[in-house]
């Protein structure tokens, strides 16, 4: 974390952001550009995926307890990957919230064990980069707005498959979505108290931060009614 492999790459994440920004309204009205970056950030998506499974097997590292896409981040990318093809907004509702929350804060903490210029560095920044790029091109490219009702489904959603994680790590003996422990890495799971108590105090952080990524929307809907 904050090596100069990972500030170099945080800092091209940010600049693929607004850059993303800055001409998203050409690039929806240009149809080449518009189903170039749409299809383009898919098929990357779908590319990391396959290449990490390949490189799992190939290793001979896979695990049930450890390989599964189980992680926040693997189960956001899937929801990127159809969210892209398919432009449901269902999708987008959950996606904005757990990829733009999630992902970014594994760009600040990574959880990895592979630097520079190992293939696992590649694949693990280039794949959280594409999930935001991805959420952010369907809010700014696309128009999709997050509601409230939306926040509120998709930490229920959240507390749901969190349930269905506790089963599959009693199963397999895995830590997804860190419910048996903290991460080897340092992470924001480090200030929220010893386990299992860093649980309850994760529900008030993920709250805070996705009322945080709906703060934009809810001051715009306010200055639309205002005028």
């Amino acid at each position: 974390m904050f090596s100069p492999s990972h500030v170099v790459t945080f800092m091209i994440m940010l600049f693929l952001i607004a850059l993303l920004y800055r001409y998203h309204k050409l690039i929806k009205t240009s149809g080449r550009a518009y189903l170039a970056i749409r299809y383009g950030l898919a098929i990357l998506l779908i590319l990391t995926e396959l290449t990490l499974n390949l490189w799992y097997f190939t290793t001979g590292i896979w695990d049930p307890g450890s390989t599964l896409p189980f992680q926040l981040c693997s189960v956001t990318l899937f929801l990127c990957i159809f969210m892209l093809f398919t432009k449901s907004y269902k999708l987008y509702e959950v996606a904005y919230f757990t990829g733009i929350g999630g992902a970014g804060q594994a760009m600040l903490t990574p959880e990895l064990f592979y630097p520079f210029p190992h293939y696992r560095f590649f694949h693990f920044f280039i794949a959280h980069i594409a999930i935001i790029l991805a959420c952010f091109f369907m809010t700014w490219v696309e128009g999709y707005k997050p509601t409230l009702r939306s926040l509120w489904k998709t930490f229920g959603f959240l507390n749901l498959y969190m349930v269905f994680i506790l089963g599959v790590n009693a199963v397999t003996g895995g830590n997804y979505l860190f419910l048996a422990y903290k991460p080897a890495n340092p992470s924001l799971l480090d200030f929220l108290g010893p386990y299992p108590w860093y649980l309850v105090s994760l529900e008030f952080v993920v709250l805070v931060l996705f009322f945080l990524l709906y703060a934009p929307f809810a001051l715009q809907n306010k200055k639309t009614a205002v005028r």
